[in-house]
């Protein structure tokens, strides 16, 4: 650590030769001394509420320009590993990795290109302890920088930097270095949305492609896929450092009329050019647009640096509210289509044939139902077929009673789940056979090669048949099926707990060895325990949840489930969660839920938190929208990092995580999951199809609906329920409560619910979905509706979904609610949130209603 050494903190207009110069206030003194060359940075200190000081470790090379007469190659360059060897990555089939892989490989990704400018300033100038001024000047440049200490935030140093150029050429702006980090021991580093962990990884393509741990190499990524404009470093004595660019500096996805998502104007780095770890930021970029000044032209450059001793989430949630105004994003909310609505309109949707493109056919002596897949698969002549959701397939049909689902979708896509199972003695028996099938070959296969992952298996046998098994118990076909897969999963469970990623279909060899399945593929064997009560199963899960604790939660290393994109980090994160407080619910261990909530954290980086959402007029496909109906603020990945599907299409609008993220809340009181879960559900019209309800995937298709993906609406469906329910207990305190299921394949953390009853104030009740019972006529109100058959009562759970008060008509419809229970209205009445009596109303068909802000108020009508 570094001495303080004695020093007089001018406040003169210029500071004297020899002096040192400072800024002060409760929580930060930074000291600058004047040597031969300029101005140094001697110390940081940072005060904490008792009085204890913290003295940083100063960074050697402090301050840098960068500087090219031409502009830098944007092609790829050849990259080695640590023994010399040619790394090699990824293989040829990944077609949607191999443009933004050579992208980062470029010399301005690498931090290879251009001249290294480093400087001292010769002149300090200060008007007081919270502000100071440095100025430089040499043969290509005329630089000046103001420092201030934020009034508004005491932790935090803002500073704004702007050069001349005295040569024309291409130049960036790097935030001088404060302070470093060991980079052999630190507690945490984060660019959120990109790379996190606790250590440097020396294997390049595992830390850069993948986020596990920290490149080892200085290395500038794009703010396309970075969630939050920060880079981040918590030191080993727990000192949190952040350079976060000030709100403006970053790409605007939108612009005005057109994606501008790939626009490159900040790049972030937890290194300096020196190689020192610690959190550095540029602007513009070399060779991007806005860095070429011609003689006399200036750029300048803002962003600030905070310094907490806390921990990184702390300063996350600092930056993400204080900064970026994240909660305030509600405030704009104009919903114009509610939840329930576009529930009731995906209901229709789901139903129809020629909307829902579902397909059947006939395999082995069965007819097997699913719907068409027209996006690529391995194998495929357009001819795919897949079930996406089999929890909401079965949790629509019990809660409308439709027939059509019943009596033709449910029995084929039951044969369908039976059939893709393997059946075939050998290596993979008991197996999943494959996400999806060939209808013009008669086979079943995987959606990027010939190869089954254990993960498969427990999603697409265990989950699915698991949740199928909730609403139909005494299916002796389903439990026999069950136990199979269970059995197969867990003769390939290693000893320790682990899975391979993959196998070869042909040789059963693993694939995929440079990277460990951290994924909760110890799910599958939950579900087994749960239905089957086979002790193994429960000490199969308890083992594999074990090993994904110490090897991907705690390290904060996971890998996805998307083959595309070879198994980039994606929403199975986000399913751990959930899986890890399931296993709490099994064990009572503590360690499970304790990690499940460090997990929810790091799944915070996932969600875009910038630009600032505001009502600027912007145009969308001809159509004008404000631009906070087409922000990316709320939303999550699919996946990000260097190759994730962010890259290019920015993130979805499937939010399975939304459900989750409320229950949390409700758990741990963090109000930022809360926001995150609402920013990402209320008001996106602006992405959903005004005919089928059906909001698009991914960010850049607008409102073009499900597009080539029409099972996604099974996907959203599903979600949309288990938010509003989670809403729906968290309000209610619990006392609004209904048994969820397992967790759904693939997409996230949502469950289904329906197959059993619930419960509103004590009273058992049935969940249900009645298309037209009753009308609103403000769609900021979604609702629930149960009934009680003993009681002959129905209840209608009302939310609002914003932050003001809402007035609402509400209309029942007298047939439908006549046919209820066969008879008519007795009275109603309306309860607070807490369940007491707020107004006795008379037997009516017509109500006004007011809701507080994001708040429930329930009707109980009863009949005679």
């Amino acid at each position: 650590m570094m001495m303080i050494l004695p020093f007089l903190c001018f406040a003169s207009v210029f500071a004297q030769s020899g002096a040192d110069v400072c800024l002060e206030n409760s929580a930060l003194q930074l000291i600058w001394r004047e040597g031969k060359n300029g101005y140094q940075l001697q110390s940081v200190t940072l005060n904490d509420d008792v009085g204890k000081k913290e003295h940083l470790t100063m960074a050697a090379q402090q301050r840098t320009i960068l500087y090219a007469k031409n502009k830098p190659l944007d092609r790829s360059t050849v990259v080695y590993d640590h023994a010399g060897k040619l790394i090699h990555f990824p293989d040829s089939q990944y077609r949607y990795v191999i443009p933004v892989w050579s992208q980062s490989l470029s010399p301005v990704s690498l931090n290879t290109a251009g001249e290294v400018l480093h400087y001292q300033p010769t002149i300090a100038a200060s008007a007081s302890r919270s502000t100071l001024r440095f100025q430089y000047e040499n043969e290509k440049i005329v630089l000046s920088e103001e420092w201030n200490l934020d009034p508004d935030h005491t932790h935090d140093i803002r500073v704004q930097m702007t050069l001349k150029a005295k040569q024309s050429g291409y130049y960036s702006l790097s935030s001088p270095s404060l302070a470093i980090a060991d980079r052999q021991q630190f507690q945490w580093a984060v660019i959120p949305g990109l790379f996190q962990g606790a250590a440097l990884n020396p294997d390049f393509v595992d830390a850069y492609a993948y986020g596990h741990g920290i490149p080892d190499r200085p290395v500038i990524v794009r703010e396309r896929t970075a969630s939050t404009l920060a880079a981040l470093l918590t030191t080993q004595s727990g000192v949190t450092l952040a350079t976060v660019a000030e709100p403006g500096t970053a790409r605007d996805p939108w612009l005005k009329d057109a994606k501008t998502h790939a626009d490159w104007k900040l790049g972030l780095s937890l290194m300096n050019r020196n190689k020192e770890l610690t959190p550095t930021l540029y602007h513009p970029v070399l060779g991007e647009a806005g860095s070429y000044l011609n003689e006399e032209q200036e750029i300048t450059f803002s962003f600030r640096y905070t310094i907490q001793k806390t921990s990184w989430y702390n300063v996350l949630g600092h930056i993400i509210n204080g900064i970026y105004k994240f909660s305030d994003f509600l405030k704009l909310k104009e919903t114009k289509r509610s939840l329930t609505d576009r529930l009731y309109a995906m209901y229709d949707y789901v139903i129809a044939d020629s909307t829902s493109k579902w397909r059947t056919v006939n395999y082995k002596n069965a007819v097997i139902g699913a719907q068409d897949y027209l996006g690529g698969v391995y194998g495929s002549e357009k001819d795919a077929m897949k079930n996406s959701d089999y929890g909401a397939m079965w949790m629509l049909a019990r809660l409308t009673g439709d027939t059509t689902l019943k009596q033709q979708r449910l029995p084929a896509a039951l044969n369908f789940k039976l059939q893709q199972q393997q059946r075939k003695p050998g290596f993979f028996y008991g197996s999943a056979a494959g996400q999806y099938y060939l209808y013009r070959s008669q086979q079943f296969t995987e959606e990027w090669g010939p190869y089954s992952e254990p993960i498969g298996t427990s999603y697409y046998m265990l989950m699915d048949i698991g949740n199928i098994l909730l609403f139909e118990p005494d299916r002796s076909d389903l439990k026999q099926a069950l136990r199979k897969a269970a059995d197969w999963l867990l003769s390939k469970m290693h000893p320790d707990g682990h899975w391979e990623v993959a196998y070869d279909n042909k040789s059963g060899r693993p694939m995929f060895e440079d990277v460990a399945d951290l994924r909760p593929t110890f799910y599958g064997l939950l579900v087994a325990h749960q239905l089957l009560k086979d002790e193994k199963y429960r000490e199969g899960a308890i083992k594999a949840a074990n090993w994904f604790v110490e090897h991907a939660a705690k390290k904060g290393w996971f890998l996805g489930v998307c083959g595309d994109t070879r198994f980039a980090p994606d929403f199975a994160t986000a399913q751990s969660i959930q899986a890890l407080l399931d296993m709490y619910t099994l064990t009572k261990d503590p360690r499970y839920q304790t990690t499940a909530y460090q997990v929810a954290r790091y799944y915070t980086t996932s969600i875009y938190t910038h630009p600032i959402p505001s009502r600027e007029v912007k145009r969308v496909n001809g159509t004008a929208r404000q631009d906070w109906e087409i922000s990316q603020v709320g939303l999550g990945f699919e996946h990000g990092g260097i190759m994730g599907s962010a890259n290019h299409h920015g993130p979805i609008l499937l939010s399975s995580h939304a459900g989750l993220f409320v229950r949390l809340y409700g758990q741990t009181k963090d109000s930022l999951l809360l926001n995150m879960a609402r920013a990402a559900v209320w008001g996106r019209d602006a992405f959903v199809d005004a005919n089928t309800g059906v909001a698009s995937y991914y960010w850049d298709a607008m409102n073009k609906g499900a597009g080539p993906f029409p099972h996604h609406a099974w996907w959203q469906l599903g979600w949309i329920t288990d938010y509003l329910l989670s809403e729906a207990a968290v309000r209610s305190n619990g006392n609004i409560s209904f048994p969820s299921g397992f967790i759904t394949p693939k997409v996230g953390p949502h469950r289904s619910y329906g197959f059993d009853k619930g419960r509103i104030f004590g009273r058992s009740v049935d969940l249900k979905m009645k298309k037209g019972l009753i009308s609103l006529d403000n769609a900021k109100i979604d609702y629930i509706l149960a009934t009680n058959s003993d009681t002959k009562e129905l209840y209608i759970v009302l939310l609002n979904n914003s932050v003001d008060q809402q007035e609402i008509q509400l209309k029942l419809d007298k047939d439908q609610s006549q046919r209820l229970f066969g008879s008519e209205q007795r009275g109603a009445c309306l309860l607070n949130a807490d369940g007491t009596d707020e107004i006795r109303m008379a037997a009516s068909s017509d109500w006004k209603i007011s809701l507080p802000a994001t708040g429930l108020r329930i009707i109980k009508i009863s009949y005679q």
